[in-house]
């Protein structure tokens, strides 16, 4: 299984948090985001790593180092991250793991998504009875009998199930359809589409399962409030599980 990661963007709207660099980084608990994720694949036993670059991407190289394999997204500012995905193509038919640059998340989630038996799936936030609703930002999925059925964020938040967080598993069985589709798109000139649209087609035509996060501390981080969470409740209740972890680890992190 290869991971791939999503970091071409700018971030603007996170407006000056990550100074003059791009979103992916950030840094959290000193550590930028990308960082974290690479240490996170690292765990589950992902050393096969695809980064999507843009922005500022000498910046980006620099802190993921030479262990992972490049690919460049020179048309960042002009497309979105479906077409950041569909510029990897070529290292993704064997199947693949996709995680958004921007999100801060525990490492049991992703150890949920590779562990289950489905060949594709999404991870997403069940809303639950008392969740503030979903509103604009959100990237909203409706899922019936365990299967997504639609993932937009334009979908009436009354008709959603909950929330995507940008972390995807297609296997061996499904990715070709995957690349298949993000060729279709491009080709039809969605080159400012969000990638769950490729994602959404996919479900329309083979199952795509949601998994729950069980609760697990997860956040995506759009706006300077998105950042002052993550640092102020996120990161705190991610490190409180991962202590005793690493506490009792006998293996050491790779360093990056």
């Amino acid at each position: 299984m290869k991971g791939v990661i999503l970091a071409a963007g700018k971030g603007s709207r996170l407006n000056g948090t990550a100074g003059d660099k791009p979103k992916c980084l950030v840094k959290a608990g000193g550590l930028t985001l990308i960082e974290r994720q690479l240490q996170i694949l690292d765990r589950a036993g992902i050393d096969d790593v695809v980064v999507v670059v843009g922005c500022q991407a000498a910046l980006v190289r620099e802190a993921c180092g030479p262990r992972v394999t490049y690919v460049e997204n020179s048309r960042f500012s002009e497309t979105n991250s479906l077409y950041s995905l569909w510029t990897a193509r070529a290292l993704l038919y064997e199947g693949f793991v996709v995680l958004n640059c921007d999100v801060l998340f525990h490492p049991d989630l992703l150890d949920d998504l590779l562990a289950t038996h489905h060949d594709a799936a999404l991870l997403m936030a069940y809303h639950r009875p008392g969740d503030a609703p979903l509103g604009e930002e959100e990237m909203k999925v409706k899922v019936r009998g365990n299967r997504v059925v639609d993932i937009s964020k334009t979908m009436d938040p009354r008709e959603a199930d909950g929330e995507n967080l940008g972390i995807v598993k297609f296997g061996p069985a499904s990715a070709p359809h995957l690349v298949a589709i993000l060729d279709r798109i491009v080709a039809q000139g969605g080159l400012r589409d969000w990638a769950p649209k490729a994602f959404c087609e996919f479900a329309q035509e083979r199952p795509l399962h949601a998994l729950s996060t069980r609760d697990y501390p997860w956040i995506e981080i759009d706006f300077p409030e998105d950042y002052q969470r993550a640092i102020r409740e996120v990161l705190p209740a991610i490190e409180r599980d991962e202590a005793p972890l690493l506490a009792h680890s006998e293996q050491p992190v790779r360093g990056l």
